[in-house]
């Protein structure tokens, strides 16, 4: 459906160091790198980050995220500490969310700027 994502941040290298982490925990790289932008993927740019004056405001009831398809259960965890050690925050420990399916494994973080993030594996 989507052929990529952007969001806006404060900080480039900031969120350098905390995308590098969390994504690549489920096999993602930065793909593409300059002064004000990074670009996250598997074969290509799926997530644009840039640099913007006024990122979009931190709103935890607009339900506003961005999950990430997982390799495996472990990825799942992987990601979330990657992202606790690297500055994020917990929004959910991963597990089974048998709410949503009963094969439903994922973890939910916040990323430094404020976005809500989910990694999934079903």
């Amino acid at each position: 459906m989507f052929d990529h994502i952007s969001i806006g941040v404060r900080e480039l290298a900031r969120s350098r160091r905390f995308y590098d982490a969390t994504l690549g925990a489920l096999g993602l790289d930065c793909l593409s790198s300059d002064e004000g932008s990074l670009g996250y993927g598997k074969d290509a740019v799926g997530l644009w980050i840039g640099v913007v004056a006024a990122p979009v405001p931190p709103d935890p009831g607009s339900n506003l995220h961005f999950c990430f398809a997982a390799p495996t259960r472990a990825s799942v965890d992987a990601f979330h500490a990657a992202a606790l050690r690297a500055g994020g925050s917990d929004n959910g420990a991963p597990g089974l969310r048998e709410a949503y399916g009963p094969n439903y494994y994922a973890a939910f973080v916040v990323d430094p700027d404020g976005y809500r993030l989910e990694a999934y594996c079903g």
